[in-house]
């Protein structure tokens, strides 16, 4: 990802009418070569007849009047940020495509709104007879005044229902009813299906695009909760917040974001799956707000140095760094340093994957976690919290005490206060620390499972593993983000 980010920049795109337009799929069959058969040779994959609809026109017939036009008012400036206008994705800066997405502004510029306002324009689409409609959270951030235009031409105010930041979505509602809507998809769409974006790119009105999924579970670092499909239909300014269809015009997913060198389709577009929408709507819908599942951990990916280190046989799962105190984890016995494997049976990929499920579930459900400590397997029962608004995880540390180098790893260390551990005074920025993301003020808890307090006990556990046969050394770290897991070469490359 991060070689692409340097030539690709990500943008939202803030779509208004888009179908697209797919290439035709092939399906393949076994056949034997007769000439070949009986000598144990590989079977030869016999072609089908292409197939796949001669137009997309009756679809296009069908969802269009569905889909609408979202044009916003902007008059609070002082609510948008400068450096992140209106329509800018929200990336951590940790993001492979943070710094080329800064690159861009708005059509027009890209100055953030004035005090006298600014109009931003997307896509939405309606998902009930009574004006509930469908667009991005982006679309309408620091709306004043919304609009929506109808495929028909026809002008109607609308008002933000809600919002979910975290998934990118918001819920507008228009007076009236008997509006033609459109339904979600009851499965996911699987890779080379066809897809159909319906949309207002660059404001030039209802717009149809075609292609094909080219990817899933896509995550870009725009939120904790990212699951897009990456969809090579056309999609650009305007088209956020608009609707990708299946062959059979259901809807599979909301277009949200490009890469784009230039603020135009490269054909790299991403749309928020549709399971995932229809969560985030249901509870806008009936609540206003989004109540998301919480067990309260610190988690990481297990590479394959802390797989090894842990005595896993494959780097996979999500490691607990740390346990919130008093959170449903705690309760329920979950430890630093547990690695948990599936969640009601379901394997998890990576942290990623472990913090949608938990999210994805209601509060107050229990959930079955599969996990291995200390190289053992075992499974708890966790009932979930309600995710607080927001959590940050902050140390806190007053570091003393006399400088003691481990120049071969490239770490200067400094005790810590009382039993506090040891903290990094230094980092060598061309060493095996610096590699695995140690830095000044950093405080290592733990070497091998046991607490530290005196640089002389990391530098003694090191010697130990290296004594042991062990290839690297395994570390618990705390840092102004949280704790994680770390490992260490114990001898120098």
């Amino acid at each position: 990802m991060r070689s692409i980010g340097r030539s690709l920049t990500l943008r939202r795109a803030m779509l208004a009418g888009a179908a697209c337009a797919a290439v035709a799929g092939a399906a393949a069959e076994r056949g034997v070569d007769p000439a070949r058969a009986g000598a144990g040779a590989p079977s030869a994959i016999a072609p089908l007849p292409a197939s796949g609809p001669a137009s997309f026109a009756d679809i296009v017939d069908r969802v269009e009047p569905a889909v609408v036009s979202v044009k916003v008012k902007v008059l609070d400036a002082d609510a948008t940020d400068a450096d992140n206008p209106q329509g800018f994705p929200e990336l951590s800066p940790n993001s492979p495509f943070y710094r080329f997405f800064r690159h861009f502004g708005l059509p027009g510029g890209g100055e953030a709104p004035s005090r006298h306002g600014t109009m931003a324009q997307g896509s939405g689409f309606f998902v009930s007879a009574d004006g509930y409609i469908v667009t991005n959270n982006h679309v309408v951030d620091h709306a004043s005044d919304v609009t929506i235009t109808l495929a028909d031409g026809k002008t109607l105010p609308a008002k933000v229902i809600g919002v979910d930041k975290k998934t990118d979505l918001a819920l507008l509602k228009a007076d009236g009813r008997d509006f033609p809507f459109v339904t979600f998809a009851s499965k996911a769409p699987r890779v080379g299906d066809w897809v159909i974006a319906v949309g207002n790119p660059f404001g030039l009105g209802g717009t149809v695009t075609a292609g094909i999924v080219s990817a899933r579970g896509r995550d870009i670092g725009s939120g904790p909760y990212d699951d897009f499909l990456q969809i090579d239909a056309p999609v650009n300014h305007g088209n956020s917040g608009g609707p990708a269809f299946n062959g059979e015009g259901q809807v599979v997913g909301v277009n949200t974001a490009i890469f784009s060198p230039s603020g135009g389709s490269v054909g790299i577009g991403f749309a928020i799956s549709g399971d995932v929408v229809k969560n985030v709507v249901d509870q806008l819908k009936a609540k206003g707000v989004v109540t998301r599942g919480w067990i309260g951990v610190q988690i990481q990916s297990v590479s394959q140095d802390i797989a090894d280190s842990f005595g896993l046989k494959s780097a996979g799962g999500a490691l607990i760094a740390a346990v919130e105190k008093n959170s449903p984890a705690d309760i329920a016995g979950l430890k630093s340093g547990d690695v948990v494997t599936a969640v009601d049976g379901e394997t998890v990929a990576d942290p990623h994957d472990l913090a949608r499920r938990i999210a994805a579930m209601e509060p107050k459900k229990t959930a079955s976690l599969a996990l291995v400590r200390n190289g053992a397997p075992m499974a708890l029962g966790v009932t979930l919290g309600t995710m607080p608004a927001e959590k940050a995880a902050k140390s806190d540390f007053s570091p003393r005490g006399e400088a003691s180098e481990l120049a071969r790893l490239g770490l200067t260390l400094r005790a810590g206060r009382g039993d506090d551990g040891v903290v990094v005074a230094d980092v060598d920025p061309d060493s095996p620390a610096a590699d695995e993301g140690l830095k000044p003020g950093d405080v290592i808890l733990e070497v091998r499972g046991k607490p530290v307090s005196r640089p002389s006990e990391v530098a003694e556990a090191i010697d130990a593993a290296k004594s042991d046969g062990k290839k690297s050394v395994l570390f618990r770290v705390k840092s102004d983000e949280g704790e994680r897991f770390l490992a260490l070469p114990t001898r120098a490359s």
